[in-house]
């Protein structure tokens, strides 16, 4: 590629960015990534360091320690991961004995799963770690805001919602 075939892609083939109709730094779903991501990146120092776990792992052992037993497809549900991933942290969970499954003997197809008192001891001492962390990300939000932001990503996450679900109906949407 000669120097001037890569200036031009640089500046995106010369054209100002005042004429382009989407800007990612201006697109909610981007910043919405973003936010998750850093976010996502900077709660992990919590965990997995000191416990070796990734982020499915902790939203596994997170949304057990809240509802104490759950099928893996309710996890992944109300933690909006994909069954693969789900299983994966459960079968890791398990290997570590910080998560015991019991089958269902109505429906030997699922399983529930709960804590072992390792993982319960886990999700213990990792809650206020995460309270305090979501605590000092909240506290960049002026107080007067706080509640409209709160309602604002509850309108986000309900209109998202049926979103997803026609875009899984119709993959080529």
């Amino acid at each position: 590629m000669t120097t001037q075939a890569r200036e031009s892609v640089a500046v995106g083939e010369g054209r100002s960015s005042r004429d382009a109709p989407l800007k990612l730094e201006q697109f909610l779903p981007y910043q919405l990534n973003v936010v998750a991501t850093l976010v996502s990146q900077a709660l992990s120092r919590l965990y997995a360091e000191r416990y070796g776990i990734g982020v499915p792992e902790w939203r596994v052992l997170v949304t057990l320690g809240e509802f104490e037993t759950m099928t893996g497809k309710a996890i992944g549900e109300h933690s909006h991961m994909h069954k693969t991933k789900v299983s994966r942290a459960v079968a890791l969970l398990e290997k570590r004995r910080l998560v015991v499954r019991r089958v269902n003997r109505s429906d030997l197809r699922e399983s529930f799963l709960s804590l072992t008192p390792e993982g319960r001891a886990i999700y213990d001492d990792l809650a206020p770690g995460a309270m305090d962390f979501s605590r000092h990300l909240t506290e960049a939000i002026d107080p007067a805001d706080r509640d409209a932001f709160t309602r604002a990503l509850q309108q986000l996450i309900r209109r998202a919602k049926p979103l997803a679900a026609e875009a899984i109906e119709d993959p080529d949407r």
